[in-house]
């Protein structure tokens, strides 16, 4: 039976998507999943509506997933960036602007011959108005056997960070790693990194690249650092002497502040946040191992999904996995408060997926 131009089982199933995307979006659920094509799907949300975007779609050439999509089959590497990108287009629609998208994606081989799929996906993207932030690296730490005899064991993907504009939501504080405190050896303060100044007036006091004036305002200035380690005003701190150390980028005046502290001043000092470094762009989890038990072969670490989660949206925000296997990022958006939708062309994968976030906030309810 035709109704509106297509079948009315087809018709059920996009009206039961978009009452559970309508229920979310009103607050009167914290969770929806969706059956289907993920291109399609996604049409049944509304234009910038979701905060951020994790997802890690089916690679090329690598298995077959259960469910109708054959994504990831495609007979070239091209087509297959193509169906991404259109994918990726509808994300870019319902994504806010301020929003976030985060892509996890390895690589392949043909013919022995490393595709480099990531990247080409990567410039597609870019090409379709993308902001690529930053090429993070999962680095598994561990890794599949690999049999090859000619080449080195690949043990790392790329989890790129996109987004719509130049300014974007995105709560720093909330992934620095947090600080440790200073010791007191003695009389002498030292820094978690092991700074304690002593160096630093030595270097002072024997330049040959400064003169008096500079020499005095430099240990008054290091003395004021050290005062503030003492405090707990401060956590840590380099300095850059003239002479001693290199400016921290460039010499160059015209790229770099630093150069031109050190060109006028003859030093700089450089305070370490007080909350804690940032986290850097080489990821250390761990593969997933517990999940595979729901024959899902290519399942995601929850780990994965905390970092751009907290940073890129906020309490109560809806996070979207459009290639959602069996719940990880929605599962793991709903542990850090968030909301969630997720799709996938796999029934039985999502009617897990939903098992496996009952039987959470059962835990938790308890």
């Amino acid at each position: 039976m035709e109704y509106g131009g297509s079948t009315l089982s087809e018709q059920l199933v996009m009206r039961k998507a978009t009452n559970g995307i309508h229920n979310l979006l009103n607050g009167d659920i914290r969770f929806h999943f969706i059956n289907g094509d993920s291109v399609q799907r996604l049409r049944d949300i509304p234009t910038n509506a979701v905060d951020c975007c994790i997802t890690s779609p089916p690679y090329w050439a690598q298995r077959r997933y259960e469910g109708d999509s054959s994504l990831g089959n495609e007979k070239d590497w091209a087509e297959y960036v193509n169906r991404l990108i259109n994918i990726f287009s509808e994300v870019k629609r319902v994504l806010k602007p301020e929003g976030s998208f985060w892509l996890n994606i390895g690589d392949t081989y043909d013919d022995k011959n490393l595709v480099g799929i990531p990247w080409r996906v990567c410039f597609a993207l870019q090409d379709n108005g993308w902001i690529l932030r930053n090429d993070n690296i999962w680095n598994k730490l561990k890794g599949g056997p690999c049999n090859s005899k000619d080449k080195l064991r690949n043990n790392h993907e790329h989890v790129f960070h996109f987004v719509k504009q130049k300014k974007y939501y995105f709560d720093v504080d909330s992934i620095r790693n947090p600080p440790k405190e200073a010791q007191k050896r003695g009389d002498t303060i030292v820094t978690p990194t092991g700074v304690s100044g002593s160096k630093y007036r030595r270097q002072i006091l024997e330049s040959k690249n400064l003169n008096d004036g500079e020499k005095k305002a430099a240990l008054r200035a290091l003395e004021s650092t050290i005062h503030r380690i003492s405090e707990g005003t401060l956590v840590d701190f380099r300095m850059v002497i003239r002479g001693e150390q290199r400016a921290t980028h460039s010499d160059s005046t015209e790229y770099s502040g630093r150069a031109n502290e050190l060109r006028t001043k003859g030093y700089c000092i450089l305070p370490y946040h007080p909350k804690g470094s940032k986290p850097s762009d080489v990821w250390n989890i761990l593969p997933e191992d517990r999940a595979r038990k729901d024959e899902h072969f290519a399942v995601f670490p929850e780990e994965l999904c905390i970092l751009p989660i907290k940073a890129t949206s906020p309490v109560n925000g809806i996070v979207l996995d459009p290639f959602s296997g069996t719940g990880t990022a929605i599962l793991a958006a709903l542990k850090l408060g968030r909301r969630g939708i997720g799709i996938d062309s796999s029934e039985r994968y999502i009617n897990h997926a939903n098992y496996r976030i009952v039987q959470h906030l059962d835990s938790t309810a308890e």
